[in-house]
């Protein structure tokens, strides 16, 4: 069925960037009952946690864990902004789970806008060395808090697609717990939880959520969880058309919020229907953001070719809505990728100081029709 759920925006974070004072002062005011300080960055910022809910099934969930994704975020505050007009939804729902939500894990790195800590560390790969300050503190929670599921939760670049065509708007994984990939009790739980999400959004996002890889990764947070026991469920925010602020995928990553913690009250632990999960098709790394073909360079010899482009996000200083640099990705033969914008550029000139795009390197040319 459907989802019963009438999304809100907080329109208290109108922008895809997330300052964390702006973020604190927030939960602070708004929230201060519910809220507790578990630790703090490297940098001294405080990472708050907010417990709701009477129920049995304790549910552990973190956003931000990657600076630069903060869509999950979001998610959390867009569905409590939801649940002021449907009391109902949140009431029945928090009497059956209890939820730990860590709001911003990586406060540093989300200042900056960028995925790793302010030591360049991948908090996601941190499981063994615990090298971060921030890391070890949900690891703490997680060992010590007889949690029944885990919501890992993400963002993934635009380059992903469910079948080749559509952008994976939304991606789940239910975590491998070692090499061969085995399909262990732990994972069914997960798997079933994902089928449900994926049964109640798939009409809404037709062909626009997908399965992300499940090679084990030994050093990351998911398969650990997995590995001792916890059923642990990977989101994972991705594109949605035309929409690089991620607004479609902020409303559809709040639902699947919503749908994921109302099947998790519903399951109590049963594996029931996980077989679903596999028929959610695999994430394709099949675009770039812009390909513009068939541009021919202004060298002494016949040169046509692909260049393909990828936005870099970045936050300038003094500003509070990130920017977008296209980045030169590819230049040669892009047949095998699309864009999701795609500019034939036969019978145009390729205008620019240097011969040739700059590959790694932002882009230095304009197309224009000839003088």
């Amino acid at each position: 069925m459907p989802t019963e759920l009438n999304y809100l925006k907080n329109p208290n974070f109108p922008n895809r960037y997330i300052s964390p004072k702006i973020l604190e002062n927030f939960l602070q005011e708004n929230l201060g009952d519910y809220i507790s300080e578990i630790g703090t960055s490297y940098l001294g910022k405080s990472i708050y946690m907010l417990s709701l809910g009477i129920g049995k099934t304790k549910v552990l969930a973190w956003s931000q864990m990657h600076g630069n994704e903060s869509n999950a975020t979001h998610a959390m505050l867009d569905l409590l902004e939801s649940f002021k007009t449907q009391k109902h939804l949140q009431e029945e729902l928090f009497t059956k789970i209890s939820l730990d939500f860590i709001f911003m894990l990586n406060p540093d790195g989300s200042e900056k806008w960028t995925r790793r800590n302010a030591l360049d560390i991948d908090m996601n790969r941190d499981y063994q060395k615990l090298s971060s300050k921030e890391f070890p503190i949900l690891k703490n929670i997680a060992e010590k808090g007889s949690y029944d599921y885990a919501l890992n939760l993400h963002e993934q670049r635009t380059i992903f697609t469910s079948n080749g065509e559509h952008p994976a708007t939304l991606s789940f994984l239910a975590p491998a717990e070692n090499v061969e990939r085995e399909i262990t009790e732990t994972r069914k739980k997960a798997m079933a939880v994902i089928s449900k999400i994926f049964e109640n959004l798939r009409d809404l996002i037709p062909n626009q959520i997908a399965r992300y890889s499940d090679e084990f990764y030994p050093t990351s947070t998911g398969d650990n969880f997995t590995k001792m026991g916890l059923p642990t469920i990977l989101y994972e925010g991705g594109h949605f058309s035309n929409d690089y602020y991620r607004e479609g995928t902020r409303k559809f990553y709040t639902i699947a919020l919503y749908e994921g913690l109302k099947a998790i009250s519903e399951l109590h632990g049963s594996t029931v229907n996980w077989e679903k999960y596999l028929e959610i098709p695999e994430n394709q790394e099949s675009h770039y953001d812009i390909i513009y073909r068939n541009v021919k360079l202004n060298t002494d010899f016949e040169c046509v070719l692909d260049v393909a482009v990828q936005f870099k996000e970045e936050i300038k200083d003094g500003e509070d809505e990130i920017s977008f640099v296209p980045i030169v990705m590819e230049v040669g033969d892009c047949g095998k990728k699309k864009g999701w914008k795609e500019i034939d550029c036969t019978g145009k000139f390729f205008k620019s100081e240097s011969k040739f795009p700059k590959l790694d390197a932002p882009q230095n040319f304009e197309i224009v029709d000839y003088p």
